[in-house]
């Protein structure tokens, strides 16, 4: 299945602790939700086989990243080879969504003078009672970070493969414009298309389901 690719897209979670990276990852990727699930430590590692069009077969690349301050060294250094990024809060947190802004800024100014393609997420849109961020404050702090926005619940599985569908098209049409482009030296997209089948680029850029791996 591996070889049955043409485009592998590197996409990197990001958001503070307990927000629900790994559950809304475990969710999309194996079909599974765990009311418990151990912390990240570190980098975790998943991925996933999309059909993006007919004929045009996308493999997701993702980098789990734990959220806790002592890990945030060791998460910069997997910013570079991301072409797309998820940044993710908890909708009854407010704390995590004040720190979106932060966990943009440490990305673009990491990968400058490159381009990430962004998407945000409200998580946790289950939980209705407890919400503290209403979608018109969230949708305005997306549009002032160029990203669009969309509400998941890994437990009810509400928009999460609309979630990464998104981020997906956003990162192909980020290629397709030249904003991102395949390059030995850079990660964030690679490609198996014939040179005469690749979208055209100006600017160089630095639903079968696959359990977690270590690729």
């Amino acid at each position: 299945m591996d070889s049955l690719w043409h485009y592998q897209f590197r996409i990197i979670m990001l958001g503070d602790s307990t927000v629900g990276k790994s559950s809304l990852l475990k969710r999309y990727t194996e079909g599974a939700f765990l009311d418990s699930i151990n912390q990240t430590v570190g980098v975790d590692f998943y991925v996933q086989f999309v059909e993006l069009e007919p004929g045009l077969r996308i493999k997701l690349q993702f980098w789990d990243t734990a959220g806790q301050e002592r890990f945030r060294s060791v998460t910069r250094s997997y910013y570079r080879n991301s072409a797309g990024a998820v940044l993710m809060f908890d909708l009854t947190n407010q704390a995590s969504f004040e720190s979106i802004k932060e966990w943009h800024r440490e990305v673009t100014e990491t990968v400058k003078p490159f381009h990430v393609v962004f998407v945000l997420v409200g998580h946790k849109s289950d939980l209705v009672p407890q919400r503290q961020v209403e979608r018109k404050e969230a949708e305005k702090l997306a549009s002032s970070l160029g990203a669009k926005y969309i509400e998941t619940s890994a437990k009810s599985n509400s928009n999460v493969d609309d979630a990464f569908q998104l981020l997906t098209l956003e990162i192909y049409e980020a290629v397709k414009a030249g904003m991102l482009s395949p390059n030995k030296d850079w990660d964030g997209v690679k490609s198996r298309l014939p040179p005469t089948e690749e979208p055209k680029v100006q600017n160089l850029g630095k639903q079968e389901k696959q359990k977690k791996c270590s690729c």
